[in-house]
């Protein structure tokens, strides 16, 4: 626990840009086999070191991170099928141990007063923690509603997660292609709050971090 308190934006940062982008680096059935739930575990311990930090909800949140990741290794070693009422409960538990995540993240970057590196780290796992925060809205958006976003392959639930994956992190960075687009009304206020969402982190709490380092540098 000493190593992920010491380091545990760097751990979080690193491991989570091996979850997400790993399967640009590492052979694709090694990767979903065995390197991706390894590296969510990794990420999730991370994350876990930097809310250990919130002493009023540590009980509950260290009950969290144990549902979650009682519930990854589950799905690790046996497999959950796709949309069961067990893989249900284990997107909804990442979910909210993301938004969890990154709420401390942005708690202990407001209330910094050194810019050092580990707030840097912070603030960038912050930014990619919204991604999938985002992700799993628009995820549980398209299991209540199918068809709520055009572009998906339903057929597949795999291709279909990586394409909402994908979703999220175009529109948390205001890119939007359009080759996939929200159809109801529901999906497009998400769409619109992932859009939002991606502005005011940029501008409020990197702004925030910004300008602590010049006050830093002047004194």
């Amino acid at each position: 626990m000493n190593f992920f308190q010491k380091y545990r934006f760097e751990t979080f940062l690193i491991s989570f840009c091996l979850l997400v982008f790993g399967s640009l680096f590492f052979p694709h059935r090694l990767f979903e086999s065995l390197l991706e739930p390894v590296f969510l575990i990794l990420n999730l311990s991370a994350g876990f070191a930097i809310i250990y930090r919130l002493e009023q909800w540590r009980r509950f949140l260290t009950v969290l991170f144990v549902s979650t990741l009682v519930f990854e290794l589950v799905d690790f070693i046996f497999g959950l099928e796709d949309y069961t009422n067990l893989q249900v409960i284990l997107f909804a538990l990442i979910a909210i141990y993301y938004l969890v995540v990154t709420l401390a993240i942005i708690r202990e970057v407001w209330h910094t007063q050194e810019v050092t590196r580990n707030v840097i780290f912070g603030v960038m796992g912050g930014y990619l923690a919204l991604g999938v925060i985002s992700f799993f809205m628009f995820l549980g958006i398209e299991m209540a509603d199918p068809g709520s976003f055009s572009g998906l392959d339903a057929t597949n639930p795999t291709t279909q997660n990586q394409s909402l994956l994908y979703m999220a992190y175009i529109t948390l960075m205001s890119i939007g292609y359009g080759d996939i687009l929200p159809n109801t009304q529901i999906a497009q206020k998400a769409t619109i709050l992932v859009g939002l969402s991606g502005q005011f982190y940029i501008v409020i709490i990197t702004g925030i971090v910004v300008g602590k380092y010049i006050n830093q540098q002047k004194k």
